[in-house]
């Protein structure tokens, strides 16, 4: 147990952007209970304005995909020694890894090594694939922090410390402005249906399902009247440049918007959704969807043959039943696309009982409690062990 007098140090590491927002939201409730508190570890854009020091940016962990993953593993191991020489040089008194499971379980477990208790923030997803890491997580984390509710059970059932803490999402996603501000702000005629595109949040994914979203965007729009909204991260032309979507989309009448992603979702009629995130944040909103992914054809193979799950989407396996469509990998093309798509345009009893079921999963996505602050007294509790 530390001394009252001493200030905490924690390490926090999340490798994607999805962690690196839930592990920012842990941060801001510790920095309230304990102000002198220092953070340090692999941080994104969040936890770095959050006040955590970036040994590591988190940006240079993210790659999608089994085999994509390969080309970057000299460059993601130099990052993992940087952790682990920051870990060891500065003995933090408790470590939150948040999701990013094949980083991160070895982190665990050299974390272990050192007798910094870990506290895993985001389950990693072994209900579905790879079994075999229940071992390892039993062995090398000291708590686990669960975002789905099912997970609990799971996880107790096989002799793992976890809690449901409720999805963070629940708490803080929300459209800014109301529907006539942001077509106000971005130009969008307020006489016209709003669909909207959101193929992903890194550029690999982006670049992947652009084509099929061009397809459907193609043949939607000879069909009604729509007006298409693509919606990307806030940052991303400045990363990537103004022609990465030009060069890929022509002159289809889709307008990129930055930044916004939850108030494109929260306005618009339908959504096209690469699966992931952020169909959670549009189950939240609750706006029908369709969601959609693509990997290379390899990583496919590889990853199929080790999922057993009967959904891939996070929507349907939380509501336990089809409730939105999945089109993945072969089965998504611009044609199956818009036919999803028009089938939801044009049957109003369709997308009002579609709205209901994205209500009954954003309900049991909400936990009892703040799910930051769950996951701070689980860190107290750690702290004072």
């Amino acid at each position: 147990m530390l001394a009252a007098t001493q200030p905490l140090n924690i390490l926090v590491s999340a490798g994607e952007a999805s962690g690196d927002m839930y592990a920012a939201g842990l941060v801001r409730e510790l920095q309230r209970r304990h102000p002198q508190a220092a953070f340090f570890g692999c941080a994104g854009p969040e936890l770095r304005t959050a006040g955590v020091e970036a040994v590591v940016r988190s940006e240079s962990l993210s790659v999608v995909g089994l085999v994509e993953v390969i080309h970057h593993i000299p460059r993601i191991y130099g990052e993992f020694r940087k952790l682990k020489v920051a870990a060891r040089r500065r003995k933090p008194d408790l470590a939150i890894l948040a999701d990013s499971p094949d980083f991160h379980l070895r982190l665990a477990a050299y974390l272990k090594k050192l007798g910094i208790p870990v506290l895993y923030l985001v389950a990693p997803q072994v209900w579905a694939w790879r079994k075999g890491r229940i071992r390892t997580i039993r062995r090398n984390v000291d708590r686990l922090a669960c975002i789905f509710p099912f997970e609990e059970k799971f996880f107790r059932n096989h002799q793992v410390p976890a809690d449901y803490i409720g999805h963070p999402l629940t708490r803080v996603v929300k459209t800014s402005l109301s529907k006539s501000d942001f077509c106000e702000k971005f130009g969008i005629p307020r006489d016209r249906r709003l669909i909207a595109l959101l193929p992903g949040s890194r550029a690999g994914e982006i670049a992947r399902h652009l084509a099929p979203l061009a397809e459907a965007v193609d043949l939607l729009r000879r069909e009604e009247d729509i007006a298409f909204v693509l919606a990307t991260p806030s940052g991303f032309s400045a990363k990537f440049g103004n022609a990465f979507f030009k060069d890929r989309l022509g002159d289809l009448p889709i307008q990129v918007v930055e930044g916004w992603t939850r108030d494109v979702i929260g306005h618009a009629e339908i959504a096209l959704a690469a699966s992931g995130t952020v169909t959670v944040e549009t189950a939240i909103l609750g706006t029908p969807m369709v969601t959609f992914y693509k990997v290379s054809g390899l990583s496919w193979a590889l990853g199929r043959a080790l999922v057993d799950v009967p959904f891939l989407s996070m929507v349907n396996l939380v509501a336990g039943r089809r409730v939105i469509v999945e089109l993945i990998q072969t089965d998504c093309s611009g044609r199956a696309l818009a036919d999803e798509a028009l089938r939801l345009l044009r049957d109003p009893v369709a997308r009002e009982q579609m709205k209901q079921d994205l209500a009954n999963v954003a309900g049991a996505l909400a936990g009892e409690h703040d799910p930051m602050e769950r996951a701070a007294d689980i860190a107290e509790q750690l702290l004072n062990s």
